[in-house]
């Protein structure tokens, strides 16, 4: 973020805080969270959600309250949360992930429903349109139409000619169609052939990368899912030590090893649900609030996994990278 854009956003947030305060003087709101993975693993995208929210007025403690539903990374669990935030009578439930997000429209249909990172929100039936999504739900989305063109275009810089990419997929995320349609357009474009493994549970990463490696796979990529995301770590480790370059949507994976990231700052997403959730709480109706779609993207590189893969990253990427680690 340029210091122009902050600084707007800062005076807008001081302007608008004690108004908020104001108008719900005496109210405290009860969130409900549902999300998969664990409050450790998912820290900076929660801080950007509580920095969003304490720039609209909403202070733990004091007039807001977060009731936490964790999956640990098992997508059978989300029903039963679910089902638990409602009777927990909660104002308005912040869904993270396709698969959390369909299990809260599954439980309510009366609750707010704000959702964050889900791929394909009308594919997987839980709004009617982008513009106007229709009963208690809206969000933000975390894919365009062409981030998948966009990743194999990285892998195709770094690696000309690459005849094979891995793909790794979460069939139990319902957004996993979509997204491997994408993926599958784009590698055609791209002249490759994609060897598709499935993993739903971190017990069938090791064989999923076997089976890329027995294919002769030179690349690969990581459709987003919060699952993957959860155990990001282990993934890059696995690329590493299976000599496949890979490529992810959110820069987290480059942080702990992944060789290269392209998509939205997720943190900045859950900041940006902060303002729904506002405007739902002050009275607007989900159905009424278009979706939102990432306007800004940033591409990090890792130097060092680089260096460890024997590859060097060409001066166009290097001139387009927003962030590298060394």
């Amino acid at each position: 973020m340029n210091r122009r854009a902050f600084l707007g956003g800062a005076i807008a947030a001081a302007l608008a805080a004690p108004h908020a305060i104001e108008a719900q003087a005496g109210r405290v709101w009860l969130i409900g969270l549902l999300a998969s993975g664990s409050p450790a693993s998912a820290a900076p995208y929660i801080d950007g959600l509580r920095r969003g929210l304490q720039e609209a007025g909403y202070i733990e403690g004091r007039n807001l309250a977060l009731e936490e539903r964790w999956a640990g990374g098992r997508s059978d669990l989300f029903p039963g949360l679910a089902a638990d935030l409602v009777s927990r009578k909660v104002d308005l439930i912040l869904a993270w992930g396709s698969t959390a997000t369909t299990a809260a429209r599954a439980a309510t249909n009366t609750l707010p429903i704000v959702f964050v990172a889900v791929g394909d929100p009308v594919g997987i039936g839980v709004v009617s349109n982008l513009a106007r999504p229709g009963a208690n739900v809206t969000g933000l989305t975390n894919i365009s139409a062409d981030l998948s063109v966009k990743l194999l275009e990285l892998l195709n810089e770094t690696i000309p000619a690459l005849a094979r990419i891995g793909v790794l997929q979460n069939p139990a995320n319902p957004a996993t169609a979509f997204l491997l349609k994408q993926t599958e357009t784009a590698a055609r474009s791209f002249g490759a052939r994609l060897t598709v493994v499935a993993a739903r549970d971190p017990s069938e990463f090791e064989d999923a990368f076997a089976t890329m490696v027995k294919a002769r796979a030179g690349a690969l990529v990581v459709l987003a899912d919060p699952m993957f995301l959860t155990h990001r770590s282990r993934i890059a480790d696995l690329a590493a030590k299976s000599r496949l370059p890979a490529v992810f949507n959110v820069r987290q994976y480059a942080e702990v090893g992944g060789l290269m990231s392209y998509g939205p700052n997720l943190a900045e997403l859950f900041r940006r649900a902060a303002v729904l959730i506002d405007r739902i709480l002050r009275g607007a109706s989900p159905g009424d609030l278009p979706v939102e779609q990432p306007t800004t993207y940033e591409l990090v590189i890792n130097l060092k996994t680089a260096r460890a893969l024997g590859l060097t990253i060409p001066p166009s990427l290097r001139l387009r990278a927003d962030h590298f680690i060394e």
